[in-house]
């Protein structure tokens, strides 16, 4: 038994699970990836501990931690999606790090065989007015020469300094057509919504989903050649699978909804959703094994699997979204998967004890941690320093 604080500060009793579940001790290595479904999951990274760094300095990054975890994901069959939202870029990781890690990440893709897609952004732009349309197009372009160079395939992120230049839905259609007549091989191209960043308010022109919606088709239906899918994190399952269906054929949409993935994946009569999703770094070997089920065909079966996790995922994307690394972090060092739990940036404060002990308590209740012994040992050590005796 274990007491864990709520909310008000009570102490309540929680006995945690004897036993994992079976996909949590499965050995998985060399597992081909899923066939009806292609899935990304969106990788943290893992900081340095002892670096004598700052929250507004560089990030310092453990190489071998960062990639031993992307090696566990991958032996598991999954594809990792590099240098996005979930790896902290910009929230802790500037471009330097971001380049670091793409090149880093896609040498050891190559040299495992693992699938790997990674983030192009903007965020080496300096802090300060907005850019002109030439400035941010050029940073886009610098970006996804590094991508291209690892041999990566390239997720054309939403750009906040683009969100803070455009005058309107053209000048979106005018850099990101010019980015896709660029691209040596089809990209992603990827919508986030603004619970995720409050500064990409109004993406693709207009704070309208509906009229939104309207330019980001036109760019694809302009250059459907050049766009192998789609992301969408809108946390909005009509307006996904309403998008999902306009889209052109062979070009796949790919969900980023944390909060109704399992419908979205499954899909139905006209269509589903592939995944790219940041639940799926703690989820990993528990949605491959969904996902195989799935390819049998068995979508019950999938939902039986994968429908458990929701709640654990809709309380660590909860308002204020952005700060679901957290979660996310904290669920990997419980799992064993990195013996600490700091984070670039110092990201490790930006959740409360009682959201982490919710955490704890349904990654627990879903067998999620390979040794539950070594999860409640470290989550009694996290307890202490908050001054609460188990």
């Amino acid at each position: 038994m274990i007491r864990l604080p709520d909310a008000t500060g009570t102490l309540r009793a929680y006995t945690p699970r004897g036993e994992p579940a079976a996909f949590a001790t499965a050995a998985r290595d060399g597992a081909p990836p899923p066939a009806s479904r292609i899935v990304f999951s969106a990788a943290h990274v893992v900081a340095d501990p002892f670096a004598d760094t700052t929250p507004d300095g560089p990030a310092a990054v453990d190489w071998d931690a960062t990639l031993a975890f992307r090696h566990h994901l991958w032996s598991h069959g999954l594809g990792v999606a590099e240098a996005m939202d979930t790896a902290q870029r910009g929230m802790g990781l500037d471009w330097a790090g971001a380049a670091e890690l793409i090149r880093r990440s896609g040498a050891a893709a190559r040299a495992s065989g693992g699938r790997i897609a990674c983030g192009v952004g903007t965020d080496q732009l300096p802090a300060g007015p907005a850019p002109s349309l030439a400035e941010v197009r050029a940073a886009y372009e610098e970006q996804l020469a590094v991508v291209e160079e690892t041999g990566a395939q390239a997720i054309l992120m939403a750009s906040r300094a683009l969100a803070a230049t455009a005058a309107g839905p053209g000048d979106y259609l005018e850099v990101y057509g010019h980015l896709l007549r660029q691209a040596s091989e089809p990209v992603i191209l990827h919508w986030l919504g603004p619970m995720f960043d409050p500064a990409l308010t109004g993406y693709w022109g207009s704070e309208d989903l509906d009229a939104a919606t309207e330019t980001f088709l036109e760019i694809i239906a302009a250059h459907p050649d050049k766009v192998d899918g789609v992301k969408v994190s809108l946390l909005d399952a009509g307006r996904e699978i309403a998008l999902r269906r306009r889209l052109p054929d062979g070009v796949r949409c790919y969900t980023g909804d944390d909060f109704h993935y399992p419908e979205l994946i499954a899909g139905d009569d006209k269509g589903f959703s592939h995944a790219l999703l940041g639940i799926f770094d703690p989820l990993g070997p528990l949605a491959a094994q969904a996902v195989r089920v799935l390819d049998t065909g068995d979508t019950e079966g999938f939902r039986k699997l994968l429908d458990p996790t929701v709640p654990l995922s809709r309380h660590l994307f909860q308002a204020p979204t952005r700060f679901y690394k957290t979660g996310v972090v904290f669920l990997a060092w419980l799992a064993g998967y990195q013996e600490h739990f700091a984070m670039v940036g110092g990201l490790q404060a930006a959740r409360s004890l009682p959201h982490l002990a919710t955490a704890y308590e349904l990654a627990d209740g879903i067998g999620l941690f390979p040794d539950p012994g070594l999860a409640e040992s470290r989550m009694r050590r996290l307890l202490a320093v908050y001054g609460v005796e188990g």
